[in-house]
This record gives structure tokens, C-alpha cells and sequence, in this order.
């Protein structure tokens, strides 16, 4: 049986080569690549965050492409589009950029909502349609994503059903003191990025899934699960105190938290999903799927305070592998 701690150090000493730190970051990365998630990263410019999903495409071995997200963009630049050959008289498909096994979509929130639909279908169904015919994409295939969270102008936030397909959003924070110093002293002196090799493959993350469907999870954590999600939807029922939330996560998060769950049980190690693994990934699952109201905004209330106080609301259930 595979080894999950050598396949993620393989990778993570591989991406460590061009990005320090950012180590809870990177294992959610994996995590998305186990549970065939797509990944939204939210961040300070300036933060490794194309320079991260760069060097994990490399390390994986798998055919990347970078989609530079801009006002001005077209679905047709994304998926592709139908050509006429003058030759010989006939329109062929030619594809876009989204035909690869790890897509970046750079500062995606540049773009207006009618480039960010025509990534709908592919995050969902792994597939686009282009002419009226419909093209597979690659196995694997990945979509992760990256924003700004302070500019606005120039920006278009993305719509629910958007946020919904991704399996995390996760937030991309300054490193400390240590990291940076080493960042310095490594690249300080330096001109240019360094090379990476591939030491995994699309075949071989494919096959570690198998591995990864085979996490026992009980009846009780799965119950666990869907009432933190259910939890939700009723801090944006109408009652008698102000609501939080104008609406709640969807049964995508209860997937999700089933799935993620697993791939990151199977990341540490277990062959078994505890309580404790669901409330360590809850966040990143349910921040992107949850609407504050207006008013909790204009309170300062965060996502992740919402999350937080579901998780210390809800009865956490015996751990137990049986």
C-alpha cells in the first residue's frame, strides 16, 4: 500500500524548493488533489500564490496552464471556440486553455461573470461544450484559483454558484519572522526561480484515491457532519433574534466535509475519519458557502466566527473508528 507521508513529502519538499513556509496551506493543497476539490486561495499580493500552484502543477508532473483573469476576457479565451478553415470549408474546435490537468485562474474575481459561468461546467461536470459538442477534460483536472481580498475596484465578487464548486477557500497569510528571513537570505542575491522536477504523476494521484475511498468513515461522524452543515441553515432561519446569515452552506459542504475528511485522514495517516478531522477542515469548507447579513458585516463579524461558533455548538460525537 502507498505511503501517504512519503508521497506528501515528496511533494512538499519538492514545492519547498521555490516557496517557504505556507506548510497548512500546501497540505490542503494535497488534500484538494485526494478529494478531486478545487481550490480558492485568498491573499495579500506579493504572498507566493501563483508561485505556489505553479510549483505544485511541476512537481506533480501534470500539463499546467495559467488563465490571467481580466476585465476584457471572454469565455472563448478560457474554453475555446469554434474555427473556420477556409480550405476546406468547416469549423473545428479549437480548445482553450482549459484543456489541462491543473488550471490557474489568476485573480479570478477580474473577471465579469459571464468568464467566471463558463468555468461552471468544468469545476462540476469535468467537461466544456464548445459548438454544441462536448469535450472531456483531462483526469485529473483542477481548478485553483486566486484573489485579492482588499482591492475592489476593477473587481467582481463571485457569484454563489461559483464559490459553491470550490472544495476549500483558503487564506493565504504573511509568513513569519523566520520564514521571511530565509526567503531572504535564499533569494536575496539571487536572479531567477529555482528549477523543480516532477516527483509524482496525474496516474499516480488517480490511483491514491482509490486508497483515500477506502477511509472508513462511521454513521455517527457522517450524522456529525451533515448537522454542522444544518447548523448553518438555521442561523439563516427568520427567528426571534437578528440573523447572522442570510443563508446557509448547501449538501455540497456536507460532501465536501465527507470527502476532504477522508483525504486528509488518509494524509495523517488514518484509516478511519475522527470528529476532531471534520472540525479541523470545517472552516476551510464552510467560509466561501455562507452569506453574512448586512448587518453582521457592518458588526465586523467574520465567516470564520460564524463557523467557529457553529462547531461549539454542536454536540461532537465519542471518536470512534468502528
Amino acid at each position: 500500500m502507498m505511503n501517504s507521508s512519503q508521497w506528501s513529502q515528496r511533494l512538499r519538499n519538492e514545492i519547498g524548493k521555490a516557496v517557504i513556509g505556507q506548510g497548512l496551506v500546501v497540505e490542503r493543497l494535497l488534500v484538494a488533489l485526494l478529494a478531486n476539490g478545487h481550490v480558492l486561495l485568498e491573499g495579500m499580493p506579493g504572498l507566493a500564490k501563483t508561485l505556489l500552484v505553479k510549483s505544485l502543477g511541476t512537481a506533480l508532473g501534470v500539463s499546467f496552464e495559467r488563465i490571467q483573469f481580466t476585465p476584457d476576457l471572454l469565455p472563448s479565451d478560457v474554453v475555446g471556440t469554434m474555427v473556420f478553415s477556409p480550405k476546406d470549408g468547416v469549423f473545428t474546435p479549437h480548445r482553450g486553455p482549459i484543456f489541462a490537468n491543473l488550471v490557474l485562474a489568476d485573480e479570478i474575481n477580474r473577471a465579469p461573470a459571464k468568464v467566471q459561468s463558463a468555468l461552471l461546467e468544468a469545476m462540476q461536470e469535468r467537461q466544456v461544450t464548445i459548438g454544441g459538442a462536448t469535450h472531456a477534460l483531462p483526469r485529473p483536472f483542477f481548478v485553483m484559483a486566486t484573489q485579492n481580498p482588499v482591492e475592489q475596484e476593477g473587481t467582481y465578487a463571485l457569484p454563489e454558484a461559483q464559490t459553491d464548486r470550490f472544495l476549500f477557500k483558503l487564506l493565504v497569510d504573511y509568513p513569519t519572522w523566520e520564514e521571511e528571513v530565509q526567503m531572504v537570505s535564499r533569494w536575496g542575491q539571487v536572479t531567477g526561480s529555482p528549477a523543480l522536477e516532477a516527483v509524482s504523476s496525474g496516474e499516480e494521484v488517480l490511483a491514491l484515491r482509490q486508497l483515500v475511498d477506502q477511509v472508513h468513515v462511521s454513521p455517527v461522524v457522517s450524522g456529525y457532519i451533515i448537522a454542522l452543515v444544518r447548523a448553518t441553515r438555521m442561523l439563516a432561519e427568520k427567528g426571534e433574534g437578528r440573523r447572522v446569515l442570510h443563508f446557509g452552506a448547501s449538501p455540497r459542504a456536507s460532501l465536501a466535509l465527507y470527502q476532504a475528511g477522508r483525504a486528509l485522514a488518509w494524509l495523517r495517516g488514518w484509516d478511519f475519519l475522527s470528529p476532531q478531522l471534520v472540525q479541523e477542515i470545517a472552516p476551510d469548507v464552510l467560509r466561501h458557502r455562507i452569506g453574512l447579513t448586512y448587518e453582521a458585516e457592518a458588526d465586523g463579524v467574520t465567516p470564520d466566527e460564524v463557523v467557529w461558533r457553529v462547531l461549539q455548538e454542536t454536540a461532537v460525537p465519542p471518536e470512534t473508528a468502528g
